[in-house]
């Protein structure tokens, strides 16, 4: 799906180009200098899931949105970013001189389990604001990085995967946290969220065959907000419940494969879900009183 991004992705949108060794023996790491930005319009990074790690040292006022709540960063922070939590960075100014650092899970799988840090946990801090000081440590480490991904020393990934620890625990030892911004379009935001991640299931056809989030439960998990937050918020602006609503969007997708698509009732029902044709014959039947082949042949 559209929302999860993965390496692949990644290196094609930045880049335009995709590296050889995604799948080596030692998993995947790089790291990359974002130049400097002078302008009033810098482009925001998307608001969406990666299916890999990033720790970036960011500098310069920006805002970190995820799905219910806003991190605002004045000047500096150090930041974590996980396959478990979609965001969006939004540059408010200038940017300067910053760094970012990628890496899959396979990479550090013998070195510990990376998810045990609160950095990367759904509910854990993911910003820290730095000092100008932690900043030139930060610098340091970085520096560091870059001198050892260019060495020909056999053993630079053991190195880099230190260095990486060197990261997380530094942040881990930070008290000052960027100032959570509790912005009152929390809610507005989350539903549009999730509308898009909706109409993103869609259209159904030969190169998207089947929607992969069925229920609230699917939404409120790749929102990284509890299933009832998200039940709220969808009463709140629609009046209906999350099901409902997803529902809807469901008949009108079959009313849409039944009327203008040669597929089967049984490969319309696959297509949006159903385990079986008789169920969706009955949910069919909720919404329109006539069966999926009836309404096909009328």
């Amino acid at each position: 799906m559209a929302d999860v991004e993965n390496l692949e992705e990644f290196y094609s949108r930045k880049f335009n180009w995709v590296p050889e060794n995604l799948k080596n023996e030692v998993g995947h790491f790089n790291v990359f200098k974002l130049d400097p930005f002078v302008g009033s319009d810098p482009k925001p990074i998307p608001y969406k899931r990666r299916d890999f790690f990033k720790i970036m040292l960011v500098k310069g006022k920006c805002n970190f949105h995820f799905a219910d709540k806003t991190v605002a960063v004045e000047k500096q922070a150090l930041s974590f970013s996980n396959p478990f939590i979609p965001y969006n960075c939004e540059h408010l100014g200038p940017i300067e001189d910053s760094f970012f650092c990628i890496f899959n899970k396979h990479f550090l799988k013998n070195f510990g389990n990376i998810e045990q840090y609160d950095v990367f946990q759904p509910k854990g801090h993911h910003v820290f604001e730095l000092s100008d000081f932690q900043v030139s440590e930060i610098n340091a480490i970085y520096a560091q990085i870059f001198e050892e991904i260019e060495s020909d020393y056999p053993h630079k990934y053991d190195v880099l995967r230190t260095l990486v620890h060197q990261l997380i625990h530094y942040a881990l030892k930070i008290d000052n946290k960027p100032r959570e911004a509790k912005s009152a379009n929390a809610s507005q935001r989350i539903s549009s969220l999730f509308f898009e991640l909706l109409e993103r299931q869609f259209p159904i056809d030969e190169n998207h065959q089947k929607i992969s989030l069925r229920t609230a439960s699917d939404y409120a998990d790749h929102l990284n907000v509890h299933v009832n937050h998200l039940n709220r918020v969808i009463k709140e602006t629609t009046s209906k419940t999350t099901s409902k609503v997803i529902a809807e969007r469901i008949f009108r997708e079959a009313q849409i494969l039944l009327k203008y698509s040669a597929w089967s009732i049984g490969d319309i029902a696959f297509s949006l879900g159903f385990a079986e044709a008789s169920h969706f014959n009955n949910f069919f039947k909720k919404f329109s009183e006539k069966t999926p082949s009836a309404f096909r042949s009328a």
